[in-house]
């Protein structure tokens, strides 16, 4: 499913370049630009029927039952330590699909930010993209305590001065892409 969800990605974003191109030329905030891209998103998701059922939330935070999404960080070996999760822009079912809540996760930025806002997007995309951490891991029956096996994970980077988009492409907490659009 990785190939599908990269590919309704990409037509998306290529949407995104082409209808609100007016965007990517005032600066405007990464909310907005996620919020633009979640319709695209949205939209080429309906086109195919493996994704009936899942939807496209920008800064979701909620799980099954109205918990907190959380994520633990001792999935990189540090001391363990709880977060809650509110990604950018998330694909999922809303906890209504157990055998595959999480399809998609995109974190988003401009290059302008500080570097350790990016890194911290980096690493909540490499833990998201994770089937499961330490001691534990998904059954099939239940969902996760913690948020994790979203296949694809997206971090976009946007760089308004020189007119680039950054995107590094992660599936099972690794780096496999990376690609410079410009625009």
């Amino acid at each position: 499913m990785t190939k599908e969800l990269l590919e309704a990605f990409e037509k998306a974003n290529n949407s995104l370049l082409t209808k609100d191109k007016s965007l990517f030329g005032m600066n405007v905030s990464e909310r907005t630009l996620c919020g633009a891209l979640m319709l695209h998103l949205a939209e080429e998701l309906k086109k195919k029927e493996v994704f009936s059922g899942y939807y496209v939330d920008v800064e979701y935070n909620r799980n099954r039952g109205g918990k907190l999404k959380t994520m633990s960080k001792t999935a990189f070996g540090e001391d363990e330590k709880i977060i809650t999760i509110d990604c950018d822009l998330i694909v999922h079912s809303r906890g209504e699909n157990i055998s595959q809540d999480n399809l998609m996760a995109i974190e988003m930025k401009k290059s302008s930010r500080p570097k350790i806002d990016k890194e911290k997007d980096k690493e909540r995309v490499r833990i998201l993209t994770k089937d499961g951490y330490g001691a534990w891991s998904f059954d099939g029956e239940t969902l996760p305590e913690h948020v994790c096996r979203y296949i694809l994970g997206v971090y976009y980077e946007v760089n308004f001065s020189k007119r680039k988009i950054s995107l590094e492409f992660y599936k099972k907490g690794a780096l496999f892409e990376e690609v410079v659009i410009d625009y």
